[in-house]
């Protein structure tokens, strides 16, 4: 095999980084709302189960929800490309 036709498989054409950069940044759209309403509910949940097993009112629902909300923006950020 000559030198050019080496180079020429190295290299990869617009059309198919343009592909994969399209495949990229769909996996990420699709994945963040997850990643979001998991750190809520997950967070929230817990809170919940504190509430129902100490007999208070819902306020560790509502901190552990806060603190939910905050982590999952904090996660959504971090995982967005910064460009």
């Amino acid at each position: 095999m000559s030198d050019s036709q080496k180079q020429d498989e190295n290299e990869t054409s617009p059309i198919v980084n343009k592909t994969k950069q399209v495949a990229n940044d769909s996996a990420i759209a699709m994945e963040l709302p997850f990643t979001f309403a998991g750190a809520i509910l997950l967070a929230g949940g817990a809170g919940f189960l504190l509430d129902r097993w100490l007999h208070t009112k819902p306020i560790f629902t509502l901190v552990l929800g806060a603190i939910g909300f905050i982590a999952g923006v904090r996660e959504v950020i971090r995982r967005l490309p910064g460009k």
